[in-house]
């Protein structure tokens, strides 16, 4: 009887052989004032809490009447949040009408370190700023269908004057002509977010069945 010389030994086989590298991600959730990004990072959380880390940004506005310190946003004084550039704490920053918006470095370091997926809300300009720092993030644009059903959510939420709803609408027209920098376009309806969810999760699993993964470096 002939012997296969080149048959592996079952006791040398090792169990990690066919495994894939496979990374926290970053995932970059921005558009337009008004889509529902918070809804939607929100409920990704609500499906997966074990699985992603909702990063909470640092603001100079004042908080509306449903936000809540440290959950919506760190609320901060201009002074504070000049402390936090000058000791170089923040991932990015920058004017976002007329306050300032930052993301604090070390809150993106414990998630990936504690292996779950970072989620960041941030606007258009924030979003470059993170994509040219970590360019294997992955960048996600959430839209409306049309600019009316962005102009009726504006509306509806009832924050704005009829002014600030009028700027928020000439921005997101200025901000749909970047879209082609993204990675992903994801439309999320009028009153059925979990559509937007649902197709968020499938490009999350996607990115961590890809290939030559890169771990995230901050």
């Amino acid at each position: 009887m002939m012997i296969d010389t080149l048959a592996p030994n079952p006791d040398q086989v090792m169990d990690s052989a066919y495994e894939c590298d496979d990374y926290p991600l970053l995932l970059i959730l921005s558009g337009p004032s008004g889509v529902g990004k918070d809804t939607v990072a929100r409920l990704l959380i609500e499906r997966r809490p074990d699985s992603f880390y909702f990063v909470v940004t640092a603001t100079t506005r004042p908080p509306r009447d449903d936000e809540v310190h440290g959950i919506n946003y760190f609320f901060v004084s201009f002074n504070e949040f000049a402390r936090m550039i000058e000791d170089d704490e923040l991932l990015e920053y920058a004017i976002v009408y007329n306050d300032y918006k930052g993301i604090p470095k070390q809150q993106i370091r414990d998630a990936l370190s504690s292996g779950r997926d970072v989620i960041l809300r941030v606007d258009v300009q924030g979003a470059a700023t993170v994509r040219r720092i970590i360019p294997n993030a992955i960048s996600v644009f959430l839209t409306t269908r049309t600019e009316e059903g962005l102009v009726n959510r504006l509306q509806q939420r009832k924050q704005d004057t009829s002014e600030g709803i009028a700027l928020r609408t000439a921005t997101a027209r200025q901000e749909m002509k970047r879209l082609e920098e993204f990675d992903y376009c994801v439309v999320n309806p009028e009153g059925q977010p979990d559509v937007a969810v649902e197709r968020l999760l499938s490009i999350i699993d996607a990115a961590h069945s890809r290939v030559n993964q890169q771990p995230v470096r901050l």
